[in-house]
């Protein structure tokens, strides 16, 4: 039988095994007021810490910037393209459209805390812009002023590139900023999936899932450290939803996770399915699905099955036109602007150190083919020669090669490191179509000869300048972790996404930690 601790309550009343509260019927449900407001959904409605957030609909705590954005960013390049084409009260069409963008966007949603990210915030903006144009027709028509389509069209298009970089900016994790904790969580399922849920949980903060106890299915321990308030009997029991809600209770979760396993599933997790809606607790349940963003899952139902439809990963079709258009304008333009700093890195490498200015080495690409790779010589001319004597000393536990210390680098091959300008030359490679922009790191030959089947699906994109690899922590990352990240973005990767990790890179390169 299943049983849960809960601390000492002066609430009257009857109580389940060791304290759980009963499910509510006719019979036991409480008479008072009081009571009856403290048994009814006991852990959604009651206050909670400093530590959770208010729901998601309430209005952003930027939202006079990011509202002064909107207004700001449209009506001004729409007053100075109206008032240079010679439209007569171009400052008073100006301001009309920026409010009637503002108000479409208010009144849309789109200013609260719960705005949609990524590709489908684009998406967002997008609808509301075209429908800022339907209203400016409509008001036109009315009093009698057209506009030419073309003109409108261009005069209010800065406005709608100013709002989808707002809305990529609010998306990116500044320095100083945490995530608070949205839901309360105790997860509920057998002992091995419970370890792996709460590690897993814990490792990161860019979720809204804050674990603050655990119920494991049977009598084995947890290997990972949260409160453990009952335990479920290996086998169906007629008191697994009091136990569930019990440990809410005494936690103040808000949200049960469940991990199916043997000894939950079917109809035990119906039936607690059940239960647990009725005594007011939220339900999620885990997929064993991993790494698939939700953006790619798209839920279905069949003859009374739950089916969840998996979208292919983006392999060809518009957004891979786009990606490597962006790619190649982008590192063209690179090439341009940066030229006098290549130019001077270029000459203090050649100053500081015998040797070429530039290190050429065979990569492996997309679907494994070779190509040279370029990047300013960081090391002495003859730091090949040198590797076979330093194996022992790699630090990194997987295929790749690492050193924090690396005796062949020179003084300023460690400043470019840190900084990743010795990166810079590999613009060329995307250009000529090698690499991208985002994109796993291209690994050596004699790495790929090493890898699995698994290693080796991060071959099935073009490699990058930078990467989710870059973006959390680089080489301090394990090998088992850089595959991971790679693996989630082969599967995963959108164009909202490389934009996203294009700025972010910033951040990590001013930031310089685990650069060596």
């Amino acid at each position: 039988m299943g049983h849960v601790e809960l601390p000492e309550s002066d609430i009257p009343g009857s109580v389940g095994l060791a304290g759980a509260p009963l499910r509510r019927t006719t019979s036991n449900r409480p008479r008072s007021r009081e009571l009856e407001q403290l048994w009814s959904a006991p852990t959604v409605q009651r206050e909670r810490s400093d530590q959770t957030l208010a729901p998601n609909r309430r209005p952003g705590r930027h939202l006079p910037l990011v509202l002064g954005a909107d207004l700001l960013g449209l009506g001004i390049p729409a007053w100075l393209i109206l008032r240079t084409g010679g439209l007569p009260q171009a400052q008073l069409s100006a301001l009309v459209a920026a409010l009637v963008w503002c108000g479409t966007r208010l009144a849309r949603g789109r200013y609260t805390a719960g705005r949609p990210g990524g590709l489908r915030g684009v998406l967002t903006a997008l609808g509301d812009w075209l429908l800022l144009i339907g209203a400016l027709a409509v008001l036109s028509a009315v009093f009698g002023k057209p506009v030419r389509p073309a003109t409108v069209v261009v005069a209010l298009l800065p406005g709608l590139l100013v709002t989808v970089a707002v809305s990529l900016v609010r998306q990116l994790p500044w320095p100083g900023s945490r995530q608070r904790a949205e839901h309360r969580v105790l997860v509920v399922g057998e002992a091995s999936g419970v370890d792996r849920a709460v590690r897993l949980l814990g490792s990161r903060t860019d979720h809204a899932y804050n674990v603050v106890a655990a119920i494991p299915v049977g009598e084995a321990s947890l290997g990972c450290e949260v409160p453990v308030p009952g335990h479920l009997a290996p086998a169906p029991a007629d008191d697994d939803v009091s136990t569930v809600l019990g440990g809410a209770f005494a936690h103040e979760a808000d949200l049960a996770l469940v991990i199916p396993g043997p000894q939950l599933s079917g109809e035990r997790l119906r039936q607690l399915s059940w239960g647990l809606h009725d005594g007011g607790l939220q339900l999620s349940v885990l997929s064993d699905l991993s790494e698939i963003a939700a953006g790619r899952v798209r839920p279905a139902s069949a003859a009374g099955l739950t089916l969840l439809h998996i979208v292919p990963p983006l392999r060809r079709g518009p957004q891979m036109a786009l990606k490597g258009a962006v790619d190649r304008m982008g590192a063209a333009l690179g090439l341009v602007l940066l030229a006098p700093l290549l130019l001077l890195i270029g000459a203090a490498v050649r100053i500081t150190s015998e040797g070429p200015v530039f290190h050429r080495q065979i990569r492996q690409g997309r679907h494994n083919r070779p190509f040279t790779m370029w990047k300013f010589r960081t090391m002495v001319e003859d730091a090949e020669t040198h590797k076979a004597e330093l194996l022992a000393a790699n630090e990194n536990d997987g295929a790749m090669f690492k050193i924090r210390r690396d005796p062949r680098v020179t003084r300023i091959g460690r400043l470019l490191r840190r900084s990743s300008l010795d990166e810079l030359p590999q613009l060329l490679n995307v250009v000529r179509g090698e690499m991208s922009l985002v994109g796993p790191r291209p690994p050596l030959p004699e790495e790929v000869s090493r890898y699995d089947e698994r290693e080796l699906r991060r071959l099935a994109v073009r490699p990058g300048l930078t990467g989710l690899w870059q973006v959390s922590g680089r080489s301090d990352l394990s090998w088992q972790e850089t595959v991971s990240l790679d693996l989630w973005y082969v599967d995963n990767w959108s164009v909202a996404t490389d934009l996203g990790l294009m700025a972010r890179t910033l951040r990590a390169v001013t930031d310089g930690r685990g650069a060596y």
